[in-house]
Parts: C-alpha cells; sequence; structure tokens
C-alpha cells in the first residue's frame, strides 16, 4: 500500500487519470459501503494525481475512559491489540457499567491523544486471559470483520486441563447449543451450531496437561465445552466440571494472534504472555 498519513486523512497516489472506486481499491482496499459513504459526507478530494480519503476521523468514544495499566501487544494507525486481564470483561452488558476492557481501551486512547471508537474484532468470557484485537476506525472494522467470516484470523489458545487426552492431539468437531436447564450453560447438541476445535497436547503433568488449541469457529464457551465433551474440563472451571482446587479460574489463555493486516497487507504474529496465575500453575504442576 502507497498511503501517507495526514491528520484524518490519508493521501494516495493513483496510476491513473480516474478517481474511481476501482481504481482506489487497487492501491487501498476500501470496501464499497465505506466508499459510498465518504461519497455522501465528503470525505474523498482529489488533487491532481492524488487523492485525499477521510479514513481516520476523530470520533466520540461510546464508552467512559478509564486509567489501567493495559498492556498493549500491537498497534499501528490502525490496529490495537492488547493483553487482556483475567476478571474482566470485554465490554459493557449495560449502560454506565465501569471496569470492562473496553473502558481501558477508551482511556488509553484518551491518554495518548487518540479520537477513535473502541471497535474491538473478537472476544474472550471474563476469566478468560489473553489478546483482544481492536479496530481503531472504520475501515480496518470492515475489512476485519470479513476476514474474521472468512475465517482468515488464526486464533490460538493455551489451556490446561484434567487428566491425559487420548489421543494427545486431534479434532473435536461437536455442535454447541444452549443448555435449557443452565442459563449460564452451553452443551453439545445436535440441533446447535457447528463447532470445531483442533487441540495439541504441549507438556503432560502426572494428571493435567498443557494444551495448545486452535479455533475453527468461535461459539460462546467453545473450547470449555468441547474440552468438557471429551471429558477433559479445563482446570479451574467449575462452570464445566473443572477441579476447583488448582486454580481460581478456567485455566485458559488466549496466546497468539495471526492475520494478515487489513490495510497494510503484512502478515503479522501477535503473542500475549502467560499472566502470573496461569504460569504460576504450570510451574506447580511441574513440580
Amino acid at each position: 500500500m502507497t498511503g501517507r498519513r495526514k491528520g484524518e486523512w490519508i493521501e494516495l497516489a493513483l496510476p491513473g487519470d480516474t478517481c474511481e472506486w476501482e481504481e482506489v481499491n487497487a492501491v487501498l482496499p476500501v470496501p464499497l459501503k465505506l466508499w459510498r459513504k465518504l461519497e455522501r459526507e465528503g470525505g474523498i478530494r482529489r488533487q491532481g494525481k492524488k487523492v485525499l480519503l477521510r479514513v481516520f476521523p476523530d470520533e466520540p468514544s461510546p464508552v467512559l475512559g478509564e486509567w489501567t495499566d493495559l498492556q498493549v501487544l500491537f498497534e499501528d494507525d490502525y490496529l490495537l491489540v492488547v493483553n487482556k486481564p483475567a476478571g474482566m470483561a470485554v465490554h459493557p452488558s449495560e449502560p454506565g457499567q465501569r471496569g470492562t476492557l473496553a473502558n481501558a481501551v477508551a482511556g488509553y486512547y484518551e491518554s495518548t491523544g487518540q479520537s477513535c471508537g473502541v471497535r474491538h474484532i473478537h472476544r474472550l468470557d471474563q476469566d478468560t486471559s489473553g489478546a483482544v484485537l481492536y479496530a481503531k476506525y472504520e475501515l480496518p472494522h470492515l475489512l476485519l470483520d470479513e476476514a474474521m467470516r472468512e475465517k482468515a484470523i488464526g486464533r490460538i489458545y493455551a489451556a490446561v486441563c484434567g487428566g491425559l487426552p487420548a489421543p494427545p492431539a486431534g479434532t473435536i468437531s461437536a455442535p454447541i447449543g444452549k443448555d435449557r436447564h443452565h442459563r449460564a450453560r452451553r452443551r453439545v447438541s445436535p440441533g446447535g451450531d457447528a463447532a470445531v476445535t483442533h487441540y495439541r497436547t504441549v507438556e503432560s503433568f502426572r494428571d493435567a496437561a498443557l494444551l495448545e488449541l486452535r479455533l475453527e469457529t468461535g461459539r460462546t464457551h467453545q473450547i470449555r465445552v468441547h474440552m468438557n465433551h471429551i471429558g477433559h474440563p479445563l482446570l479451574g472451571d467449575e462452570l464445566y466440571g473443572g477441579r476447583m482446587n488448582a486454580f481460581g479460574r478456567q485455566a485458559l489463555h488466549g496466546a497468539h494472534l495471526l492475520f494478515r493486516h487489513p490495510v497494510t497487507g503484512e502478515e503479522l504474529a501477535v503473542d500475549a504472555p502467560y499472566p502470573d496465575d496461569f504460569r504460576e500453575l504450570l510451574a506447580a504442576l511441574n513440580a
């Protein structure tokens, strides 16, 4: 991509003499939906063989910003990846709620002088730690949403389960639906949504295993439901039958994000370090 940011605008050099969507899209991937919006709002300016697009507009935050010691794993003009701590919800579930990752991201934007929206691309359960991807503006948001639909964003998790899975690596393909007997739970159900989880044993302990898991789909509680389904619930996962004396939450961490940058095309691999409690659990199991 050839382009230079100028405040709210990006300047592009065009190869031809016209300024049509097809020509611009060959230089910068702008979804037609956004192009039409820019046309309506005066967000396209032609200057000789260059065009300016207003793809970095100042936007009010949809949530109240709060200062939190946020661990930033990756950031550029378009994207932000942060390492979510366990015990923090990704976004408010009711108006005015505080203490969520969205509040922390809004506070980070404010403290760094950025006026952009808080747009999470995927979510983690409240008690799951790990990498969460955000789009700062509508352009990367639309492109990343499409990448999610096309399963082009790899999400790799680390987890500690009870027992030793046999075989030590495999694929769990089992549909997931709501549990009609428990509002918060999900269960493997023939009438549920298709769900596929790939797992691999990284390290075995006496009665537990460290696993690497890759999601092919993104159902609610997918890893937790699937591991319980094969008889190896995650340590600390009370909702799905995990042993509680070993860990105070489900032993699950979003360790890696693998994806192509939606604008620059660069292949990105973003790693989220284990939190202290996860490292201490592994040390205890090794001892």
